[in-house]
C-alpha cells in the first residue's frame, strides 16, 4: 500500500526529534472546527473525557485518537492529527484515558497500558449512533498499545475498520527496561513526575506513597499493577502487552515505528506476532525518535500524512463494499 512520501527527517538525532516533536508549535485556526467536550459514561463508576470535532463537509469516516502516557487531547500530536483528519473530511474524537485531562476524580480506578474497556464502550456508543461511517482507532505510544490490544481482542468486528499505532511499546517489559537506561533519564523523570502528580490528584494517594519510587517500573510495581490485581509490574507487563494479542487482529492495521526510538527497541517488531499477521503493515523509518516524525520538507508532521493516507485508502474500500 503506497501510504506516503518518503520521510526526510528534520534531524537525524533521535533525542532532538523526540523533543522537537513534543514542543513544536501547532498553530491551527481551531474556530473552524469547534470542539465539543463531553463526558462519556463507560461503566457505572467511570466517566472519561472526549473532545469531538466535525468536518465542514459530509464526513467520510471517524477517527478516535488515543494519547500516550500522561498525555491528553491537548498534546501536540493529538491536535495535529485531529486537524489534518478534519481537513480530510473525518470526524475526530480525542479520547482521554480515565483520570486524564482533568478527570482524576471522575473514576474509581486508574488507567493502565492495556485497559481497553473504556475505548470499547465508546466505540459501541459511536456504533449506536448509526452514522454508518468507517471508524478508525489511532493510538500514540501507550495509546497505541491500547489500540492494538483492543483490535486483537475484537478480532472480526464492526466496531472498527482499521487501527493505527505510532511509536508503540508493544512489549511493555522491554520498553520499561529501555526507558530506564541513562540516556532516557530526562524523559523518565518527566513521566514519573506527571504520574505522581496525577495519582495524588485522584485523592487516593499521598506524597508518602511515592517515597522511593523513582522509575516508571517502580510506580507500576507498587501502584498500577496491585490496583488492578496484576500483583507485580512483571505480570502486568506480561499480560497487558499488545504483542500477545496481535495475532487476533482482523482489520487492516498500520504500525509506524522509528528504528532509532530511544524508548522502544526496534527488535520487538521482528516478533512473528507482528510479521506473521498479513493484516498488519509496518512502516519503519530509520529516524524519528519517539513521536518525533518532523519532516524537513513538505508537510511538517509527516506521520499525519502517512496515517491518514492509510485511513483514506481503507475507508474508500469499506465504502465501496
Amino acid at each position: 500500500m503506497n501510504l506516503s512520501r518518503q520521510f526526510e527527517p528534520l534531524s537525524r538525532n533521535p533525542h532532538v526529534l523526540t523533543i522537537l516533536g513534543n514542543f513544536w508549535p501547532r498553530k491551527y485556526p481551531l474556530g473552524k472546527y469547534p470542539a465539543e467536550r463531553h463526558l462519556v459514561q463507560t461503566d457505572p463508576e467511570t466517566q472519561v473525557l472526549v473532545q469531538t470535532q466535525f468536518p465542514a463537509c459530509q464526513p467520510h469516516g471517524e477517527v478516535v485518537l488515543l494519547h500516550g502516557l500522561e498525555g491528553s487531547g491537548e498534546a501536540g500530536y493529538m491536535r495535529s492529527m485531529a486537524w489534518h483528519a478534519l481537513e480530510k473530511g473525518f470526524i475526530a474524537h480525542r479520547f482521554h484515558m480515565r483520570t486524564c485531562g482533568g478527570t482524576e476524580r471522575l473514576c474509581k480506578t486508574l488507567y493502565h497500558a492495556g485497559l481497553t474497556c473504556d475505548l470499547r464502550a465508546f466505540l459501541e456508543q459511536i456504533s449506536a449512533q448509526n452514522r454508518n461511517l468507517p471508524v478508525f482507532v489511532i493510538g500514540f505510544s501507550l495509546g497505541g498499545n491500547v489500540a492494538l490490544k483492543m483490535a486483537g481482542e475484537l478480532g472480526d468486528t464492526d466496531l472498527m475498520h482499521g487501527v493505527c499505532a505510532i511509536s508503540t511499546p508493544i512489549d511493555l517489559a522491554a520498553c520499561a527496561k529501555r526507558i530506564g537506561k541513562p540516556d532516557n533519564a530526562l524523559y523518565e523523570n518527566r513521566f514519573v513526575s506527571r504520574m505522581r502528580r496525577r495519582l495524588i490528584g485522584t485523592g487516593r494517594y499521598s506524597a508518602a506513597d511515592f517515597r522511593g519510587l523513582r522509575s516508571i517500573y517502580d510506580i507500576d510495581d507498587k501502584i498500577t499493577a496491585p490496583s488492578f490485581g496484576f500483583g507485580t509490574a512483571d505480570n502486568y507487563y506480561a499480560t497487558q502487552s499488545s504483542l500477545r494479542f496481535l495475532h487476533g487482529i482482523r482489520v487492516p492495521g498500520l504500525i509506524v515505528q522509528a528504528k532509532d526510538d530511544t524508548f522502544i527497541p526496534f527488535g520487538i517488531f521482528q516478533d512473528p506476532a507482528v510479521t506473521g499477521n498479513p493484516n498488519i503493515e509496518i512502516l519503519a523509518t530509520e529516524h524519528g525518535g519517539h513521536l518525533g516524525f518532523l519532516s524537513r520538507s513538505g508537510q511538517r508532521f509527516w506521520v499525519d500524512d502517512a496515517v491518514l493516507g492509510f485511513v483514506q485508502q481503507v475507508a474508500a474500500c469499506v465504502m465501496m463494499n
